[in-house]
């Protein structure tokens, strides 16, 4: 896009925007992601804050431009069934498991 920025950038950008935020929010995020540097969702996530604006935001560690694999689809469908059904989500963490799922 080139320097200077224009008044074009600030229009759509979501940092200069998190204060407009109307509706509900969910951020997904790749720890290590290279297409969309992390810092860059720190600072929305940061303009969204002083805005005293409410979100759920979602990390994925060790994961590069992800939209969050298998555990991100799970939350990504729990906050719509909250959200848009106005529905509690099931409990997973009741869930009884019978083994680690962490392999060392």
């Amino acid at each position: 896009m080139g320097w200077p920025l224009g008044p074009q950038y600030i229009a759509s950008s979501n940092m200069e925007n998190a204060w407009r935020l109307k509706g509900k929010l969910m951020l997904v995020f790749g720890e290590l992601d290279t297409n969309v540097d992390p810092s860059s969702t720190v600072q929305v996530v940061n303009a969204l804050i002083k805005a005293n604006k409410t979100f759920d935001l979602l990390e994925i560690p060790n994961s590069d431009h992800t939209s969050g694999g298998a555990y991100g689809a799970m939350k990504r469908d729990d906050f719509f069934v909250h959200n848009l059904l106005g529905v509690e989500p099931p409990n997973r963490n009741a869930e009884v498991l019978t083994a680690n799922p962490i392999q060392h």
